[in-house]
């Protein structure tokens, strides 16, 4: 049985433990407050850009731009992979990884495949995996970015579309659904897949069903169709690093508060250990005594 003076070293292990995983649980949920206000507002923006463009995209010919033309044979696939550069965030990691691993041996199987890598913990399973890195982005997620490391990394993305180096670009990152759910999943982005448009008389219908005007395109659709289309990549990419980036925080949160609660439960548990072996020694010298006292008066 261990001694009073192990248990209650081992206490105040715990506690300190416990008085940091509360401490970045706090972290987490400040860090987790400012990431989704910045979720939350590009939302509208993202919406409406995705109105507009499912809207000249039904004026526009098939071939208004050769984002929009699949190869006859794809063979080289570049995959961006969001992922954290620090763990104790729970699954979070290990879920988007796995993710990845399964799209590529279902899906990709004979392919050349390449990563775009976001943080540190895909980059280093990527490097494990002998996977081919063709650029890495690190402290981007769970972090302060804007909008330019979104169009930077689809940029050289369109361009190798464009000189055939790659055939199809695929996103793996996390969706956000709630403080207690987040998804990885899987997105093509290149080529951009067919813009689905209601087929209405001239108009489009909001949720609450009112006809909005439809809309006037200058110059014509297939110039401003191309203009748009990149645009529309380097949006999918930033809006992945932002749910990303506060499913990370929130999957944090969760971990530091199950790490919180467990130490409390260590704590009591030890703390019982404590009064038994303290219990245990009282009992001990109690008898020693007794048994004296009955020696002498033998």
């Amino acid at each position: 049985m261990a001694t009073l003076k192990e248990v209650q070293t081992k206490i105040g292990s715990v506690k300190k433990t416990k008085q940091i995983t509360s401490a970045m649980k706090m972290v987490a949920t400040s860090r987790l407050r400012g990431a989704q206000e910045s979720m939350e507002a590009f939302k509208p923006y993202a919406s409406k850009f995705s109105e507009v463009l499912g809207s000249i995209a039904g004026k526009a010919g098939e071939d208004a731009s050769p984002l929009l033309v699949p190869r006859e044979e794809a063979k080289k696939v570049n995959i961006i992979l969001c992922t954290s550069d620090r763990g104790l965030c729970g699954g979070f990691n290990g879920n988007l990884i796995e993710k990845a691993d399964k799209f590529i041996k279902e899906s990709l199987q004979d392919k050349e495949v390449s990563f775009t890598c976001f943080g540190k913990r895909g980059r280093d399973w990527a490097r494990k995996s002998g996977m081919t890195i063709e650029d890495e982005y690190l402290d981007v997620v769970g972090g302060q970015f804007d909008f330019s490391v979104a169009s930077t990394s689809g940029q050289k993305l369109i361009n190798n579309f464009l000189e055939e180096a790659v055939d199809e670009v695929y996103l793996v990152c996390s969706e956000f659904k709630s403080l207690a759910r987040q998804e990885p999943v899987v997105k093509q982005i290149l080529p951009i897949p067919p813009i689905e448009v209601e087929e209405t008389d001239g108009s489009a219908a909001t949720d609450d069903g009112v006809y909005l005007a439809e809309h006037i395109c200058e110059p014509s659709s297939d110039e401003l169709l191309g203009e748009m289309l990149p645009k529309n990549i380097f949006i999918q990419i930033y809006d992945a690093l932002l749910q990303t980036s506060t499913s990370e925080h929130a999957s944090r949160m969760r971990a530091m508060e199950n790490a919180t609660k467990a130490c409390e439960d260590m704590i009591d548990e030890l703390q019982t250990i404590f009064n038994k072996t303290r219990q245990a020694g009282i009992t001990a010298d109690l008898m020693d005594i007794v048994g004296g006292a009955e020696a002498l008066n033998g």
